[in-house]
C-alpha cells in the first residue's frame, strides 16, 4: 500500500516541475470538505459561483485547487489531505499538456490507428497518451475516449513512455461537434401587446446591436468564472431581450460562439441558455 508519504514526496516531485498537483481520495475524487465550500457551495458545479481557486485551507473545487507551491503542499492545512489521500492528481492543462484518456482497449485500437504516436501510460483498463498543447476537456468524444487538458485533471500514473509530441488537428477536432440540423435552445414566446400601440425600442438596431456585443465582450474577458459569466450574461440578454421578440437565431449564435471560444461547450451554452430560461419563467 502507498504511504502518504510516499504520495507527498511523488507531488512535491511534480510541483518542481511546474506540473501542478492535488491529493485525491479513493475513487479518485478530489478533496472539497471544507466547510464554506461543502458540496462546491462557493465554486464549480453545480451552483457555479466564483469557480475556482478559494483562500480556504483545504484543497477546494478539484482541477482549481492544483499548485506547484511548495508551500502549499506541505502547510499544517494540507496535512490531513495527504494523510487521507489515495493518489496524487495533476491538471494537464495547467502543465501545458492534454491527455487523451483511453478507457479500453477497443479506445487504445482506435488511437493506435488514428492518432500520431505520443507518450503513454498504462492504465487500469487502457492508457493515457499525453500531448504537449491544451485545449478544453470534453468527456465521451468516442466510445471510451475523454479528454482531459484546461479545467479537468488527471490521475499520475506514471511518466510514462515514448516521445511526447505537439497536439495533433486529429485530437482537436474529436472536441468539435458534428452539425446538426437542431438549432441552439431558445425561448419561444409570444410578444407581449404594447401600450399605446408603441414600437418595440429593442428593434432599433443600433439597441439590440450594442447589448448583443457587449454581452460577447463579457464573455470573451472573462479572465475566470467562465461558467458564471456565460450564465449570467445569458440570463442578463434574455431578460433584456427575450419576451419582446428580438432575438434571432443569429443572434443566440453571437452569443454560442463567444462562450465556445472561451472553452465551454456546446452542450454545456445550451443548458445554460435553457437554465436562464427557466430563472425567468421562460
Amino acid at each position: 500500500m502507498t504511504q502518504p508519504t510516499d504520495i507527498r514526496r511523488v507531488a512535491l516531485a511534480l510541483a518542481a516541475a511546474d506540473v501542478p498537483v492535488l491529493p485525491l481520495r479513493a475513487g479518485k475524487v478530489p478533496f472539497g470538505n471544507c466547510t464554506a465550500c461543502k458540496g462546491n457551495a462557493c465554486g464549480g458545479r453545480p451552483n457555479m459561483k466564483n469557480a475556482g481557486p478559494c483562500e480556504c485551507p483545504r484543497p477546494c473545487h478539484a482541477w482549481a485547487a492544483a499548485t506547484t507551491d511548495p508551500r502549499v503542499l506541505t502547510s499544517p492545512a494540507w496535512a490531513s489531505a495527504w494523510r487521507e489521500a489515495a493518489a496524487v492528481a495533476y491538471h494537464p492543462g495547467g502543465a501545458g499538456l492534454t491527455v487523451v484518456d483511453l478507457d479500453d482497449a477497443a479506445a487504445v485500437s482506435w488511437a493506435r490507428e488514428n492518432l500520431p504516436a505520443t507518450r503513454t501510460v498504462p492504465t487500469t483498463r487502457g492508457e493515457h497518451w499525453i500531448y504537449h498543447g491544451t485545449m478544453h476537456s470534453p468527456n465521451a468524444v468516442r466510445p471510451g475516449i475523454d479528454i482531459k487538458s484546461s479545467m479537468s485533471y488527471a490521475r499520475w500514473l506514471g511518466p510514462g513512455t515514448g516521445t511526447m509530441t505537439a497536439l495533433p488537428d486529429a485530437v482537436r477536432v474529436l472536441a468539435v461537434k458534428k452539425p446538426t440540423t437542431t438549432r441552439p435552445t431558445r425561448p419561444v414566446v409570444a410578444v407581449p401587446g404594447l401600450a399605446g400601440g408603441g414600437k418595440c425600442r429593442h428593434r432599433t438596431p443600433t439597441y439590440l446591436d450594442r447589448g448583443i456585443a457587449m454581452a460577447e465582450q463579457r464573455i470573451t474577458t472573462a479572465q475566470n468564472s467562465v461558467h458564471t459569466t456565460v450564465y449570467r450574461t445569458f440570463l442578463a440578454v434574455l431578460s433584456a431581450h427575450g419576451r419582446c421578440g428580438c432575438l434571432t437565431d443569429m443572434h443566440v449564435g453571437r452569443l454560442f460562439a463567444a462562450a465556445q471560444a472561451k472553452g465551454e461547450s456546446p452542450r454545456h451554452c445550451t443548458d445554460a441558455w435553457a437554465n436562464a430560461q427557466t430563472a425567468l419563467g421562460m
